[in-house]
Order: C-alpha cells, then structure tokens, then sequence
C-alpha cells in the first residue's frame, strides 16, 4: 500500500469534510434532538456523505471519459472549488453561517450533502481515483476514504462534548486552520496540472 498517497488523500479528504467545522451547524440542526436522535442523524449524514463519494469513485474515471474531461482539467476544477473552501473556512463564523435549512431531513440535506460529500469531496475522490495505478494504490485510496469517513463520524458523535471542550475560539481556530490547509492544496492542484501541460506542450 502507498503511504504517501493514503496520508495525502486522507489529509485532503478531512479538510474537505471539515467535521470540526462542521459541529456548530450540526448542533444548531439537531438542537430539538435528543442524544439518540443526534447519534442517529450522525450516522445517517456520514452514510450519505459516504455513500455518494463512493459513487463517483467507482464510476468517475467512465464519467471522465464519457464527458471528454482530462486528469488535469479535474485537477484545476478540484483545486478552484477548494480555494472557494478554503475562503469560506478562513471567514469568520462561516460555519455557522451555513446553517440555514432547518427542517426536513437534515441528515440528507444539509448534513451528508452539500456540507459534508460536496463538489469539493466528488472532484477529490475522483482525483485521487484517477491518479491510483495498481492494487496497492487503490487500496490506500480506499483506506483513506474510510478512515476519513469513520472519523467525521465519531466527530459528530461526540459533537456536543467536543463543542464544550474546544469553545466557540478552539473550532474557530482550527476552522482557520483547517482553510489554510486548503489553500495550499488547491494551489498545489493547479500547480500541478500547470505543469503538465507545460511539459505536456513542449514534447
């Protein structure tokens, strides 16, 4: 299995997902719920999160193809739609500022989609996909999407004892931090896709 590619997608898959982030809008949704209700909504939002990633990591490459989209226009894609993430987490209280539907199945929408299995997790998970040449590659991909998935789960599992123990300064912090993160990864995207076109064009 390739270390390096399972640390890479797993570190850009929990900036994507963003669960600390994400608690604030996750406890305002689920104020009206008991324990067991937010547990419930917990693992019903990840499932979904979890469910549409999959998705388009089994069918993107035939996506990709069937739409005539290259590696590194996906690339580019993916590295603009985390730089908007990257200035939503850098402004201030831009998580709570995404809590604005409050009924219907927020497990569903907002909480598994857009919030958490967005167009940012779709173009990485295609990205990653795509960039995996052999079992073990796969395989660290793989991993690092469960293991990204399962700790967004226990993020929000334990949302309410982790917003008391962080405060509103602690997530707003990680939050800016989690943005920068971000922004160095979609410049590193385009970077890379830059590249090799100019390379790419010079052959």
């Amino acid at each position: 299995m390739s270390t390096a590619l399972f640390v890479q997608t797993l570190v850009t898959l929990l900036v994507i997902f963003d669960p600390l982030a994400a608690i604030p809008v996750f406890l305002t949704l689920t104020r009206h719920e008991d324990a067991a209700g937010r547990r419930r909504i917990a693992r019903v939002s990840v499932l979904v999160a979890a469910g549409i990633v999959t998705v388009f990591a089994l069918l993107g490459n035939r996506l990709l193809d069937a739409l005539g989209i290259s590696l590194q226009a996906l690339q580019v894609a993916g590295g603009a739609l985390l730089a908007l993430i990257a200035l939503d987490l850098l402004k201030a209280d831009c998580a709570r500022d995404r809590a604005k539907a409050e009924s219907g199945a927020v497990a569903y929408v907002p909480l598994g989609t857009p919030l958490l299995a967005g167009p940012g997790a779709i173009a990485a998970t295609m990205l990653y996909m795509e960039k995996a040449d052999g079992v073990p590659a796969l395989l660290a991909v793989g991993l690092a999407m469960v293991a990204a998935l399962l700790l967004t789960w226990l993020t929000l599992r334990f949302s309410s004892l982790i917003g008391r123990v962080l405060k509103d300064n602690g997530l707003n912090l990680v939050t800016r931090v989690m943005g920068l993160l971000a922004a160095a990864m979609a410049v590193q995207l385009v970077a890379g896709a830059l590249q090799h076109w100019v390379l790419w064009g010079v052959a």
